[in-house]
């Protein structure tokens, strides 16, 4: 029956407080052991003998019989239970208990975080956000926040923080311009002529272009819409300004008629490459026929494309840069722009660009 009680009691009482720590180091101080203690606690004696091990500090006082006899220390030390440590550990290992029961609980939204950050290169506030967007039900719900901690801490068997898009680099890197301005497109449509509606995004249809470089001369032309950042992207064997006139020719021949909606205007840089403004903007089916308005950023002003170099961005996590881009088939470069548009976005409430774009 005894023994009933006991278990009871253990069960009911199954964590120290911060009082009764202060109660064991006054004991202890006094030459009580553990058996008393636990005694005077109504504690069980290997719950005393534990908390004290885990408390035990080394005081050191100043030696009241110090002499001059250098066999004699001027300090003295002693092995005592300190009270504030045991709460501090205490506090310790409960915060770290209680975070690792909340999601270790759960071992679908772990693995579905280690997929989504690991395997599928999302970021993690996108993994959440991805769970909100679908109505995703988990027993455990965590935010944004949590998961860079716990990526931090080490909580995941397959998660590093080399596997975050940020900060794998926290270095800033210095990068040379690749493209030379064009000296000789004065005549260029500044983007200064770009309308409002263009600017502040209010209609679909608008376009920037870019090239994202590589080892030799293969590289990539990408377009991003600036409403709902669709994006496509093309390789194409060289950038001379034949090779991006043709694919935008391609284009239009895939779109006819409607290609005059689909790409109303297209911003890009002062680059050598988009020089041919006049062969960009006439129709490849209709002769001497206008298909789209070519809009000229300033000079070394990237951020006025500021949507194609985010895109950039996303491009290289596939891609890194000094890749040589002709090893990559175009199934390759299709999934790619796939796994962009299919990305969710904070921006849009963690919808994708292909659902903003339809």
């Amino acid at each position: 029956m005894n023994q009933n009680n006991d278990t009871i009691k253990s069960k009911k009482w199954k964590h120290l407080s911060e009082k009764e720590r202060y109660a064991i180091e006054a004991l202890f101080k006094s030459d009580h052991n553990a058996r008393q203690i636990a005694q005077s606690l109504n504690r069980d004696r290997r719950t005393i003998q534990r908390e004290i091990k885990r408390g035990m500090v080394i005081k050191v006082t100043e030696n009241p019989y110090v002499s001059r006899n250098p066999k004699v220390p001027d300090y003295l030390e002693k092995i005592v239970y300190s009270a504030r440590k045991g709460q501090q550990r205490a506090d310790k290992m409960k915060l770290l208990k209680g975070r690792g029961l909340k999601i270790g609980k759960d071992k679908k939204l772990l693995h579905y975080l280690e997929t989504c950050i690991a395997d599928n290169k999302f970021s993690p506030d996108a993994a959440i956000g991805q769970i909100k967007e679908l109505g995703l039900q988990f027993p455990v719900m965590i935010c944004t926040k949590t998961v860079y901690n716990m990526i931090d801490r080490g909580d995941f068997s397959r998660l590093t923080n080399k596997d975050l898009p940020v900060k794998r680099n926290k270095t800033k890197r210095k990068y040379k311009k690749i493209s030379k301005i064009a000296k000789n497109n004065i005549k260029g449509r500044s983007i200064e002529q770009r309308s409002e509606q263009i600017n502040k995004r209010q209609e679909k249809g608008h376009w920037e272009m870019d090239l994202v470089i590589g080892k030799g001369r293969c590289c990539l032309q990408v377009m991003t819409e600036r409403v709902t950042r669709k994006e496509l992207i093309f390789k194409i064997p060289d950038k001379k300004q034949e090779s991006i006139k043709k694919n935008i020719d391609m284009l239009e021949m895939k779109y006819k008629d409607e290609f005059k909606e689909i790409f109303k205007s297209i911003t890009m840089d002062n680059g050598t490459e988009f020089l041919d403004q006049e062969g960009l903007e006439t129709s490849c089916l209709k002769e001497g026929e206008k298909r789209t308005t070519c809009y000229y950023a300033h000079p070394y002003s990237s951020w006025e494309r500021g949507s194609n170099e985010n895109a950039n961005k996303l491009i290289r996590r596939f891609i890194p840069k000094g890749a040589d881009i002709s090893k990559y088939s175009d199934i390759q470069i299709k999934q790619v722009e796939d796994w962009i548009n299919n990305y969710p976005r904070r921006m849009f409430g963690y919808k994708t660009a292909n659902q903003m774009y339809t």
